[in-house]
């Protein structure tokens, strides 16, 4: 029991923890350069060029970054008014909606990033040679839905286990590669255990962090439809991206049955999280 709660007090530490920079971030963001954006579009016929205008609060230089990876100066000298007609036709996309930052440079120096903006293609996105965003799709989701395996261990005994997690709602952040947080529908079979089904509900706070991709703190019911209910504090990392597409993450759950601490275990899983699968909100 004491074990239970030692793990119970450190998860709720570092939930309080992150959230806490999370809030720290947010006061600082509200204190950054506010971006009035009049004109975000891509022009309909070739060469397909993104028509981008916006003022700002103060004097400053800026610049666009598409799809946090191509950059391009708007403004190189200081001006509250700033406009751009970038040719993207030579650019790669994934998806048909494309994403983009303003990034400004007061007087003072100060660096600001602006919220994240959206774009429509006027055609359907291609990866590399005559890769349509369709066959990428196909290909994440074949690998997606793959199990992952993972590691149980109750009072009884010790468990292998596969799991699939599913984003089926995202909840758009304002910037970065990540959703600010998903709800999951997951499924996990643990081999040779008393309970061999279980099926979760939960969501999943993502906070990316430099070095690694993110650290994801996450809450979720669970139900084996015979009697076997209860929630689950875990905590998950993202340690890499693998083809731009998948990240590959480790997670630690403590599953709590209430008033039955004796049906309550760990688990330990490896998995893979993508963006393509899921609603966005």
């Amino acid at each position: 029991m004491k074990n239970t709660n030692l793990i119970l007090l450190i998860l709720l530490s570092l939930v309080q923890l992150i959230i806490a920079q999370d809030f720290d971030e947010e006061q600082n963001d509200s204190t950054e350069m506010e971006i009035y954006l009049i004109d975000a579009y891509v022009k309909p016929e070739p060469p397909f060029t993104f028509i981008l205008s916006y003022f700002t609060s103060e004097t400053c230089l800026s610049n666009v970054i598409i799809d946090n990876k191509y950059e391009f100066v708007v403004s190189d000298s200081l001006s509250e008014s700033h406009s751009a007609k970038i040719d993207i036709s030579s650019l790669r996309f994934a998806e048909k909606n494309v994403s983009f930052i303003i990034e400004t440079i007061d007087s003072n120096g100060v660096r600001s990033e602006s919220e994240e903006f959206e774009f429509d293609l006027p055609y359907e996105p291609t990866i590399g040679e005559g890769s349509s965003i369709w066959t990428l799709c196909l290909f994440a989701g074949s690998v997606f839905l793959l199990p992952m395996p993972g590691y149980v261990k109750t009072d009884n005994g010790n468990f292998y286990s596969i799991t699939k997690d599913l984003p089926i709602i995202s909840f758009r952040a304002k910037r970065g590669n990540y959703p600010s947080g998903y709800i999951s529908l997951e499924y996990t079979y643990v081999f040779e255990a008393r309970y061999n089904n279980y099926l979760r509900l939960g969501y999943k706070k993502i906070f990316p962090v430099d070095y690694i991709e993110y650290i994801s703190p996450g809450l979720t019911a669970y139900t084996n439809f015979m009697g076997q209910n209860g929630i689950a504090p875990e905590v998950s990392v993202g340690w890499f991206t693998i083809l731009d597409t998948f990240t590959l993450y480790t997670r630690y759950r403590y599953n709590i049955k209430p008033k039955n601490s004796s049906e309550n275990f760990h688990e330990i899983n490896l998995g893979l999280y993508t963006r393509f699968l899921s609603i966005y909100l």
